[in-house]
């Protein structure tokens, strides 16, 4: 049987919401907009939804208009205030950790002759507020800052910027996905969105929250519906399941965050003391109560996600190198952190402690299994445990196949001359050629000979992968080695891509 860790995602059906759902199908299926019994009865069991949700979001029921899913409230809500603040200006302000359906929004707006501006974050993935309030400015028409990051968990200042905002007189928007129906929802909000099948809800419901007084025009032409937020006809038994469900989960939250917490801290504690070479990564503190996430260094994500499938838990990857993409998380780019190797595991309301104890056993054997075909001389693990034999399975295999595939053999090396006109002109450099290796093969082929260079020595990366470009400023941080920047490739030799150079501490 599956162990599921991945709620941060999407959460299972809560019983109520099952309950809820089947009781609104056969009460609540009619037109709400009608005058007859039955979509009497409907726009009844909408209203009561309506007023649930409210009450549990801290708005007015007026206030509050229901989606298709989070990402459309995001998106209906950003484009609705950008249309309503057009007169004072094209400006926006996101956090550079937002969610995608921010940064698409964004996208679009610039192509349309708006301007954005990107507030950076620190380490764990938190904005500073002043950083934020540094980038309003008179023609900014809407900020948009989440409340907690659904890869890492960090909870946001959300109330500190919600001020700032106010004082200037700008709009703001809250993606409160992550945390609504788990955690008090931040005040001083403009504009608030969540999506009902994050907290056990059914999914294709989310919520759009317009505060009174804040000017909203609808990006899309007028329907009657929503308050003239969003056109169409609503799924009310869904609606009505999704305000079931979030007054459940926001009663026994309390009693479960607490119990998770604990949980998660044994996760963020063990780990790296279990496998070696992990980043545990997100704000230690000013966190969501269920999400943890770490990164390992020399390990495809995507490969270790199948073997915790095969060894039965469902957890999620935010590696730098997917399959579909190849591109590294904006997130935790954005931190400044590794890319590769990264999982989250989001524990659901119930989870056991024993399904925790079983994931901490495993873990390091199948990290170790992946990391084997590599060779590498990885530090002893500062904690051991037992641990089961390795599921069958041609995973291990897979990862040798993929990576000895990439590599076409070992890294070549150069040395270049007192006469090159690079940096190191002093020959005390060793390049090693990567290019045309995805991730984390160039961070591979440093670690392996890194212990050639002398103390004091440079190595220079030659790679065309922009994985690589946060990941070896990642490794030095981790490894204790000194990052001295980037430099072109044909300064080493090289014909394309950048060279990353790596000076190795002296003591």
């Amino acid at each position: 049987m599956t162990v599921y860790f991945d709620v941060a995602s999407t959460a299972p059906l809560h019983p109520v919401a099952r309950q809820a759902l089947t009781a609104a199908l056969d009460e609540g299926w009619a037109d709400p907009a009608r005058l007859y019994r039955s979509g009497r009865q409907a726009r009844m069991l909408l209203d009561a939804a309506r007023e649930t949700v409210a009450e549990v979001l801290g708005a007015r029921a007026d206030e509050i208009s229901f989606t298709a899913s989070g990402t459309q409230a995001v998106q209906l809500g950003m484009l609705g205030a950008l249309a309503g603040n057009r007169r004072r200006g094209g400006h926006l302000v996101h956090s550079a950790v937002e969610h995608s359906s921010v940064l698409h929004v964004a996208d679009r707006h610039e192509m349309a002759g708006g301007t954005v501006s990107v507030v950076p974050v620190d380490r764990t993935g938190r904005v500073s507020a002043d950083g934020f309030a540094g980038l309003l400015r008179t023609d900014t028409a809407l900020a948009a800052l989440q409340s907690a990051n659904h890869e890492v968990g960090t909870v946001q200042p959300v109330e500190e910027v919600a001020a700032l905002c106010r004082e200037a007189q700008v709009p703001l928007l809250v993606d409160a996905a992550q945390s609504a129906g788990r955690v008090d929802v931040p005040a001083g909000w403009s504009l608030l969105t969540a999506s009902a099948h994050k907290w056990g809800g059914p999914p294709g419901v989310g919520v759009l929250a317009v505060r009174k007084g804040v000017r909203y025009a609808s990006p899309l032409p007028a329907d009657e519906r929503e308050g003239g937020r969003v056109p169409g006809y609503v799924n009310v038994p869904a609606i009505v399941a999704a305000a079931a469900s979030l007054r459940a989960v926001r009663a026994e939250a309390e009693r479960e965050n607490a119990r998770l917490h604990v949980l998660v801290e044994r996760i963020r504690a063990q780990v790296p003391q279990l496998v070696p070479e992990v980043e545990v990564v997100g704000d230690p503190v000013r966190r969501l109560p269920h999400i943890v996430t770490f990164s390992c260094l020399y390990v495809d994500g995507e490969v270790l996600l199948t073997e915790l499938d095969r060894a039965g838990f469902a957890v999620s990857s935010g590696s730098s190198c997917t399959s579909s993409t190849l591109t590294p998380s904006h997130v935790l780019a954005a931190m400044g952190v590794l890319t590769e190797g990264n999982i989250r595991v989001s524990l659901p309301y119930g989870t056991a402690e024993a399904d925790v104890e079983r994931f901490l056993t495993v873990l390091p054997e199948l990290v170790a299994g992946v990391r084997a075909p590599l060779g590498l001389d990885l530090p002893a693990p500062k904690a051991t445990v037992e641990t089961p034999p390795r599921a069958e399975g041609r995973a291990g295999a897979e990862n040798d196949e993929r990576q000895a595939t990439d590599e076409g053999g070992s890294a070549g090396e150069k040395s270049v001359g007192a006469g090159s006109e690079s940096p190191e002109a002093s020959g005390r450099v060793t390049v090693i050629d990567a290019l045309g290796k995805r991730c984390p093969l160039p961070v591979i082929e440093l670690a392996k000979r890194i212990g050639e260079v002398p103390e004091g020595g440079t190595v220079a990366v030659l790679s065309d992968d922009e994985a690589a470009r946060l990941d070896i400023p990642a490794w030095c941080e981790m490894r204790g080695q000194e990052y001295a920047g980037e430099a072109p490739a044909a300064d080493f030799g090289g014909d394309r891509g950048s060279a990353y150079l790596v000076v190795r501490r002296t003591t």
